[in-house]
This record gives C-alpha cells, structure tokens and sequence, in this order.
C-alpha cells in the first residue's frame, strides 16, 4: 500500500506523480519524511512494503527512491527490485549504526547510498530537495 505524503490524499485520489518514493513501515518516521517533503515542496509517496514501491515505479520512474533498512517488509528485497525496475535512480538506504553487515548487503543489493538513521534525519531536508532539482 502507498499514500500520498504531500497531501494525505488516499491512492485513488493522487493526482500527480511522487518525485520521491520512500518505502518504511515506522508510522512516526512516516510522519518526519512528510513533514520535511511539504517543507522543501517536495512530492512524496510512500510504500509499506517492495509489492506496492515497485507497483508505483512501473507507474513512472521516481528521481529518488528512500528505504528504510530496518523496515519489517523486506527492505533488500525492495533494493534489489529497484535494480531491474529503475536502474539508474538514486536509492538511499537508512539504518541503525551498529548494523555494518545491514548496509554491505545494501550496498551489494544495489544501494547508492547507506547511511546511519541519524545522518539521515539530520540531511533528510537536503537530500529531499536533491531529489527536487532533478526535476529542474
């Protein structure tokens, strides 16, 4: 399932496509990445679970895909779909900082970037706005 993290809309009603597709179960950090997406005027979306982010990628092809490493639904799964779906977007995996054997699979999965959870709340607002002036 995914939802449209710019205007709280359900799916059905999303009328423009996400410039970022993020998949993470965390409802609160759910709540973080929405609120610095309509911030820096960003289009979001996010997806619980690798079905539902590679539904929306075969929909139109994102300019950066965000996944929550330590989410419950098979995250490196999600990972590798990308490789096939949309080689060449950028996807930035996020994960708790002990876990170094989490990010070498990441990265072998096809993760362009790893970074700790907490590096990537501090920049979230820049790599945010990254994925914006794709676009430009």
């Amino acid at each position: 399932m995914c939802r449209d993290g710019v205007r709280g809309k359900p799916e059905r009603e999303v009328l423009s496509l996400a410039q970022v597709l993020a998949m993470l179960d965390d409802l609160f950090f759910q709540s973080k990445i929405i609120e610095t997406a309509r911030h820096v005027g960003v289009d979001l979306k996010i997806c619980t679970t690798p079905d539902a982010l590679a539904a929306e990628i075969s929909k139109a092809t994102p300019n950066l895909v965000v996944v929550d490493l330590n989410a419950h639904n098979q995250p490196l799964d999600a990972v590798q779909r990308m490789q096939s779906l949309a080689a060449g977007v950028p996807l930035v995996g996020f994960l708790s900082h002990v876990q170094t054997d989490l990010a070498e699979q990441a990265r072998a999965a096809g993760c362009s970037e790893v970074m700790t959870r907490s590096k990537f709340t501090k920049d979230l607002a820049t790599i945010l706005a990254g994925a914006k002036s794709e676009t430009t």
